[in-house]
C-alpha cells in the first residue's frame, strides 16, 4: 500500500518536483469523490483519518478505525482503483483527544488508538506525542526528549500490532507536529513562525535516539517524513500564503537528507502556484481537509438556493437554518474558534474557512434536511439559468456535456475541483 510514498520519495531525491496529496477527511462524499477522482485519472491517493474523527470510542464521526478502513476499501473496489495507488493513513495518532487527562491515562488510550489503526490496515502512521497532558507543566512546551520517548512507545505498539496481525506490509511513519494542533488557528495572525532547522534537527535526532533505545532501528528505517510549519495557515477569514523564501532554510536542510521529506499540514486554500512551490521545496506530502468540506458546503448551499427558487417554502429542506440550529444546540465544535458579535459569529458558523460545519454533517437533523434537498432536486431538471447563477463552473461543464445535470454530480465536481488543484501541484496530472 505504501508504493506511492516510496516512489514519490525516490522522485524527490532524484530532483523531480513530485508530491502526494493527502485527503484528511472523514466526510463520506469527500472520500468517495477522492477515490473516484484518483481512479478516473489513474493517480495515487492518500486517505487519512485523524484521532478526533476516528478512534476506538468512535470519534466525532462515530466510526472506529476498522469501520473507516472497510468503508474506504469498499470505495476502492467500487471505483476500481488499483490497490497499489491507494494508501490509508492515520493522522495525529497520540494523546491529543485525551490531553486533559494525566499522561498515564492519555498514553494508554493513545496506545490503544495506534493498535486499532494498525490492526485495521492503516499503513501510514503519523505518531504525534507533542501535546501536553494534564500533569505536564502547564505553561512550557514538552522537551523534545520527552516527545521522542512517547513517540517511541507508540511506535512500539504499532510494530508489535503489525507483526502479530501478520500485516502484508509494515507501516511507514511520520513524526513531528505543526503548530497549532488540528483544525486551523484560533487567532488572526498575519504571520506564522516557520519551523527552524535547529528544531527539526533536534526532533529527528531525539526520535532516532529514542527508537534505538527501544530496539526500533528497523522502524526508524521506515520513518519517511517530518511534519513542520512552512508558514502556511488558515483561520476564520484569513489565509497565510506560502512564500518559498521564508522556508528556504528548511528546503535546503531536507534536500540533503536522502531518506526524509516534509509533510505540510493546513495547506488548505493555498493557490496552485503556492502548492507547487511547497512540492518544489520538498514539502512533498500536502494535507488537505477543511477546504474539501468547504467546497462540499458551497455546493449544497448553492443547491439550496436553487431549491428555494423552484419550490414553495413548505416543501424546501431549509438546510442552512437546520445546520445553524444544530450548531447552536451543540456549540462544542465551534465556540472556541469564533469571536465577535452574534452576527459575526453567525456568519462564521456558515462561511468560515475553518469550516466547523464539517463536524455536524452526521447529525440526524442535518442528514434529514440534506436528504430532502437532494431528493427535491433529484426529482427535477436543474434549470440552466439557475445553475449559471449559483454554480457557474458546473454550469459550463453541463453545457459542454462533460458533467451530468444532477445534484450529486454537481456536488462531487465542486470537491474534485480542489483535488485537481492538488494533483496538478503534485505533478500527477
Amino acid at each position: 500500500m505504501n508504493k506511492p510514498i516510496y516512489n514519490m520519495i525516490k522522485a524527490q531525491k532524484d530532483g523531480l518536483s513530485i508530491g502526494l496529496f493527502s485527503v484528511c477527511s472523514a466526510h463520506p462524499t469527500v472520500i468517495d469523490s477522492s477515490v473516484k477522482f484518483a481512479a478516473e485519472h489513474e493517480i495515487p491517493v492518500l486517505i487519512e483519518a485523524t484521532c478526533n474523527q476516528v478512534n476506538q470510542f468512535g470519534g466525532y464521526t462515530g466510526l472506529v478505525p476498522d469501520q473507516f478502513a472497510k468503508f474506504a476499501s469498499n470505495l476502492v473496489n467500487r471505483h476500481q482503483l488499483p490497490r497499489d495507488l491507494f494508501v490509508l493513513g492515520g493522522d495525529h495518532l497520540g494523546p491529543y483527544p485525551w490531553r486533559n487527562d494525566p499522561c498515564e491515562i492519555a498514553m494508554k488510550n493513545a496506545s490503544r488508538l495506534v493498535h486499532e489503526y494498525v490492526q485495521a490496515g492503516f499503513s501510514k502512521i503519523h505518531l504525534d506525542a507533542s501535546m501536553r497532558c494534564a500533569d505536564d507543566h502547564p505553561s512550557q512546551p514538552l522537551a523534545f526528549e520527552l516527545i521522542a520517548e512517547r513517540t517511541a512507545l507508540l511506535c512500539q505498539v504499532a510494530e508489535e500490532t503489525a507483526e502479530q496481525s501478520e500485516a502484508a506490509e509494515m507501516p511507514v511513519y511520520v513524526i513531528g507536529s505543526e503548530v497549532p494542533l488540528p483544525g486551523g488557528t484560533e487567532n488572526q495572525e498575519d504571520t506564522f513562525t516557520v519551523t527552524s532547522v535547529e528544531d527539526v534537527s533536534a526532533i529527528i535526532d531525539a526520535v532516532k535516539h529514542s527508537f534505538k533505545t527501544h530496539g526500533l532501528e528497523q522502524a526508524w528505517e521506515r520513518v519517511i517524513a517530518v511534519v513542520v510549519q512552512p508558514g502556511v495557515e488558515f483561520g476564520e477569514n484569513h489565509i497565510l500564503s506560502y512564500y518559498s523564501t521564508h522556508a528556504k532554510h528548511l528546503s535546503e536542510y531536507i534536500h540533503q537528507n536522502r531518506k526524509l521529506v516534509f509533510e505540510a499540514h493546513s495547506t488548505d486554500y493555498q493557490t496552485t502556484e503556492a502548492l507547487k512551490g511547497l512540492v518544489e521545496d520538498h514539502f512533498a506530502i500536502l494535507k488537505v481537509g477543511p477546504e474539501l468540506t468547504f467546497a462540499y458546503r458551497e455546493a449544497v448551499f448553492a443547491l439550496e438556493m436553487i431549491e428555494r427558487e423552484l419550490l414553495s417554502p413548505d416543501l424546501t429542506s431549509n438546510l442552512r437554518a437546520v445546520i445553524d440550529e444544530v450548531m447552536l444546540e451543540n456549540p462544542v465544535h465551534w465556540h472556541a474558534y469564533y469571536r465577535g458579535t452574534e452576527r459575526e459569529m453567525a456568519l462564521a458558523r456558515m462561511f468560515s474557512y475553518s469550516d466547523r460545519i464539517r463536524y455536524y454533517w452526521s447529525e440526524p437533523k442535518v442528514k434529514k434536511a440534506l436528504s430532502r434537498l437532494m431528493k427535491n432536486l433529484g426529482a427535477v431538471q436543474l434549470p440552466e439559468p439557475l445553475l449559471s447563477q449559483y454554480l457557474p463552473e458546473q454550469y459550463r461543464k453541463i453545457c459542454q456535456g462533460t458533467l451530468s445535470n444532477n445534484p450529486m454530480a454537481v456536488t462531487e465536481d465542486k470537491i474534485q475541483q480542489i483535488l485537481e488543484k492538488y494533483a496538478t501541484a503534485c505533478g500527477l496530472l
